[in-house]
């Protein structure tokens, strides 16, 4: 119970070092390239299932938009696993981190943005200035539009670590209660451990849904800006 509440969001060290390098590497090595003609059941069954994601993805965007479709697809792939690898005990999960997220986020936004006004110069401008607008609301309308645009970014960082911090906070608060209540009151303890695996469970979906959500964002700039 004096265990700090935060110590599982502290970058891990090694000898003083920063092993977090280490572990953002780590979900690479769960997808191994097939070495032989026939794949076996594992590999068939994922490179079924980012077939499906990246062809529900890719549906709406132009020829020009789907050359984006290793970069969305390595992204779920990774933060997917980076989430599940966090719910294992004892570990640490970089998508906590809002520095990592931050810069995730603003380079996939910044590309999508300079690709729009790249190739769609007058389409990206007029987004700022929605059509029909009354002359003395167009400074203020410009302003509200430009300020909206620079917080895309920050919302897919922000709305990805206060999910997963949030989820990773409350299994380790439920977690304590259920170890203090076994020698006060072991029916209790039982109903909170129930409660505990069924917030794993919620949990897991947490980190998928999370992944996807925060690809999904960054696929829709693009289909705005492509």
């Amino acid at each position: 119970m004096n265990e700090n509440l935060f110590a599982s969001f502290i970058t891990p060290t090694m000898m003083g070092i920063p092993i977090v390098l280490f572990i953002v590497m780590l979900p690479a090595l769960l997808f191994p390239s097939p070495t032989r003609l026939i794949a076996n059941r594992l590999i068939s069954m994922q490179q079924w299932l980012i077939s499906l994601i990246l062809k529900q993805m890719m549906i709406i965007h132009s020829p020009k938009g789907r050359t984006w479709s290793l970069m969305l697809i390595s992204l779920i792939m990774f933060i997917g696993l980076t989430n599940l690898l966090g719910l294992l005990p004892h570990s640490f999960t970089p998508t906590t981190q809002l520095s990592m997220n931050l810069g995730m986020a603003i380079p996939l936004w910044a590309g999508a943005v300079i690709t729009g006004f790249r190739h769609k110069t007058k389409t990206s401008l007029a987004h700022f200035l929605p059509q029909g607008t009354p002359i003395p609301l167009i400074p203020m309308l410009v302003i509200i539009e430009t300020i909206s645009l620079f917080i895309q970014p920050m919302a897919l960082a922000v709305r990805l670590t206060a999910n997963i911090t949030a989820g990773h906070l409350l299994m380790h608060l439920i977690g304590s209660a259920t170890l203090a209540l076994m020698s006060i009151n072991p029916t209790t303890a039982f109903i909170t451990f129930i409660v505990l695996i069924l917030l794993t469970i919620l949990e897991f979906a947490v980190a998928l849904i999370q992944a996807y959500v925060f690809t999904l964002l960054v696929s829709l700039y693009l289909h705005d800006n492509s």
